[in-house]
């Protein structure tokens, strides 16, 4: 089960009710946050969300409204006592800003390990069990989306294996993708394993225009989390200035990519109520909801 928390839904300043854009993935009893702006821990704590049991934390990119908060963070997290290493995973070039931002942090009990993501294509790597894929997006600076998936192993068959008078101390084995022998014989994981099953897919979009190669990386999401800078198409050529995106927009890559659900997020300050202009997210893409502060929701495996 994936475990989905919208700390933060706000662009550029926090505001009293709307802290900055940040979301954090929990699964198996691990914690993935997704940029760290001013106040994020303040929304953290709110949530009753344990700060000392977040393992890494992925940077879309380095403007102030997405990284400030991680020198408190990470003092927070040194003073639950924490001695685990935790990792932070950005675009090229922001380990130099992380570096700065740490030097106010002084003395922490834990490693904080710095990945850079500097190839243009896709890149994924495994990380607590999730799949994690990004992808370069288009901004002012170096920024990137992420897509964090739960491969689900296929139902193991018990009556196949005992018909093949396989032990059950193979079983688990077999389970995990491994071949064994029983009497000479080489059983194979297909032998007893059902049909490959559908992954839980959530995708996280935030600080740029509407390109093309988004799509790929949101395809057939459970959940695609992407920023609304503004609602009004009339907002369409500003926004598109700053390199953001407003609702329409989001709704479009959601419709085309064949996402289950779409959250709107990162909202500019000068727009207090975004839930006045849902409708023109809503006539392209109907499950869409504004995100909130604090909206959660739990994604388990299909049977």
């Amino acid at each position: 089960m994936i475990n989905v928390i919208i700390t933060g839904t706000g662009g550029m300043i926090p505001l009293p009710d709307r802290f900055l854009a940040s979301c954090v993935i929990e699964y198996n009893g691990r914690k993935i946050l997704i940029d760290c702006g001013e106040g994020t821990q303040v929304s953290l704590h709110k949530g009753k969300i344990s700060i000392s049991k977040i393992d890494v934390i992925l940077l879309t990119h380095c403007h102030a409204d997405h990284v400030t908060g991680l020198p408190g963070l990470l003092l927070t997290i040194g003073n639950s006592g924490r001695t685990e290493p935790l990792d932070i995973i950005g675009p090229r070039g922001s380990m130099n800003i992380i570096n700065s931002l740490l030097v106010v942090c002084g003395y922490l009990p834990f490693e904080v390990r710095m990945s850079e993501l500097h190839d243009t294509k896709p890149v994924e790597f495994e990380q607590i069990g999730l799949n994690i894929t990004s992808i370069p997006l288009k901004h002012h600076m170096n920024c990137v989306g992420y897509s964090l998936e739960l491969k689900l192993k296929p139902h193991f068959n018990p009556e196949k294996a005992r018909q093949l008078n396989i032990p059950v101390n193979f079983w688990k084995t077999l389970h995990g993708g491994e071949s064994v022998k029983v009497m000479d014989k080489t059983i194979t994981p297909d032998m007893v394993l059902g049909e490959e099953r559908t992954p839980i897919k959530i995708s996280y979009v935030t600080d740029t225009r509407p390109v093309d190669w988004i799509n790929k990386i949101v395809r057939n999401s459970d959940l695609f989390i992407c920023e609304g800078m503004y609602g009004d198409d009339e907002q369409k050529e500003k926004t598109s200035e700053k390199m953001h995106m407003i609702f329409s927009e989001a709704a479009e890559i959601a419709r085309d990519s064949n996402v289950k659900e779409l959250w709107l997020t990162h909202f500019s300050p000068a727009m207090p109520n975004p839930g006045e202009y849902i409708k023109f997210a809503k006539v392209i893409f109907p499950n869409t909801h504004i995100g909130i502060d604090l909206m959660h929701k739990e994604f388990k495996p299909a049977e």
